[in-house]
């Protein structure tokens, strides 16, 4: 049953990401795989400032916050490669 809170918190979270990062959604499947990468990426994140998540709000922030960065990076080394390209 975790499991599927656990993937229900990472595709909300993945949707939420690409809104604030691209500004439109990227379908269900990426915005699921987002959340769930943004999660391990979150909670290592906050591990390393001795944060943990608390409840379901505390994990979906954590989820937002991972997929958030992660979305940066892939958007930051996309945009590397495009000038490398040209």
């Amino acid at each position: 049953m975790y499991f599927l809170w656990y993937l229900l918190i990472g595709l909300v979270a993945g949707w939420l990401a690409n809104l604030m990062v691209k500004g439109h959604g990227a379908g269900l499947f990426i915005n699921l795989i987002v959340g769930i990468v943004g999660g391990i990426l979150g909670g290592w994140i906050f591990s390393l400032f001795g944060l943990f998540a608390v409840g379901t709000f505390g994990s979906l922030v954590m989820a937002l916050v991972g997929a958030v960065v992660l979305l940066w990076i892939v958007s930051a080394l996309s945009r590397n490669k495009t000038k490398a390209n040209v």
